[in-house]
């Protein structure tokens, strides 16, 4: 029999994410539209999404942060090829995203000292093997893999390298070590289900050195460029942004901090994924049928979990149709590189009950296409 409860939201895409709990677009502060981003008014909103961050994430003295162009993408490019170079890098990835930056660093950027280190779908690398005195590029949330770090207590305090990080479905989720980390990226779409297009980028003394210090061989295009006459442009991080942005976006991230901070702050966004993610952990341990793709807990992304089915491809694509067809669960489909299985969002934004409704669904999916 069908279940008798559906999602009352059945979107647990891992990007764009499902908008806040009471999210209504018509409450947001429209003032700033059709106006120049940089008058007042725009320049002003713009702040706020820079420097409201800075404090609800509760960043170290001296952080910077600005509003990029392109996403978490936009943002790792920009800091990559306006950094990397000056010494050795060490790349580590387990999932297809930081697979891309190796990719980057290597092919594109052409570096040639270069030390890779790479697990397989669901697991990490040795983190003892990484250098800090080299850069170190990473991202702290596989989101194609559900495998996450779990600390940044392999990163050396005292390195001399810098620490890339994409963090791009970790922010507002996991507790983040700041202070191990010299560069830091995400986008508005993930944990906080704001718009795509948009990246944030935050910096942190030391890589402002790098910046006014170490220029790149290679030629720099205009929206990559952060620095003027050896110096950071500083307007860049307190709103004057490279290229225009979309008003309406920033207003809704504006609304997005705004329901962090009206919930308790980043320890109850972190708290409500990790309820998502237990809800899911009971579920898998009364099922022998499905599995993480992450076996290790305390590796275990609370945001992007990765789920396996004991089914063929075709017939994890069935369930996968069933859930769609019948409105309870969209866009939960493992990322095309990953291995078959079930990819649901757990970040802030999802509604535990929502959860706890999906997963009768689930089996019973399961149950249609095994003919069980």
């Amino acid at each position: 029999m069908l279940p008798s409860q559906k999602p009352a939201n059945p979107n647990f895409s891992s990007g764009p994410c499902a908008k806040r709990p009471g999210y209504d677009v018509g409450s947001l502060d429209l003032t700033v539209l059709g106006r120049s981003h940089r008058a007042p008014i725009g320049k002003k909103a713009l702040k706020s999404a820079c420097l409201d961050t800075a404090r609800i994430l509760e960043l170290p003295e001296g952080y910077r942060v600005a509003v990029v162009p392109a996403s978490d993408t936009g943002a790792m490019e920009m800091a990559m090829w306006s950094m990397l170079g000056e010494r050795p890098v060490d790349v580590l990835y387990w999932e297809s995203f930081g697979q891309g930056w190796a990719t980057d660093i290597t092919k594109q950027l052409q570096l040639k000292d270069v030390n890779i280190h790479s697990a397989d779908y669901g697991q990490l690398p040795d983190f003892s093997k990484v250098n800090c005195d080299h850069d170190v590029v990473f991202t702290w949330n596989g989101t194609t893999s559900g495998a996450r770090v779990p600390n940044a207590d392999w990163i050396d305090a005292n390195r001399e390298g810098l620490t890339f990080c994409d963090a791009t479905s970790a922010v507002f989720a996991q507790d983040i070590q700041w202070q191990k980390l010299d560069v830091i990226t995400y986008s508005w779409q993930k944990v906080l289900g704001g718009e795509g297009g948009h990246g944030m980028l935050i910096l942190s003394p030391k890589a402002v050195a790098r910046l006014e210090s170490y220029a790149p061989s290679w030629p720099l295009p205009k929206i990559f460029r952060m620095t003027k006459g050896g110096k950071l442009l500083e307007s860049l991080f307190t709103g004057a942004t490279i290229n225009t942005p979309s008003m309406l976006c920033v207003v809704d991230y504006l609304d997005a901090l705004n329901w962090v901070e009206s919930i308790g702050g980043v320890n109850e966004t972190i708290a409500r994924a990790n309820n998502n993610l237990s809800t899911i952990e009971d579920f898998v341990a009364k099922h022998e049928w499905i599995e993480f793709l992450a076996k290790d807990k305390t590796v275990r992304s609370n945001t992007s979990v990765c789920l396996t089915l004991d089914l063929s491809p075709e017939q994890v694509k069935s369930v996968i149709k069933l859930l769609d067809d019948n409105a309870v669960a969209y866009d939960i489909g493992a990322y095309r590189d990953a291995p078959a299985g079930l990819r649901i969002w757990c970040g802030a934004t999802i509604e535990n009950s929502n959860l706890v409704a999906l997963l009768p669904w689930l089996e019973w999916a399961y149950k249609e296409v095994n003919n069980t």
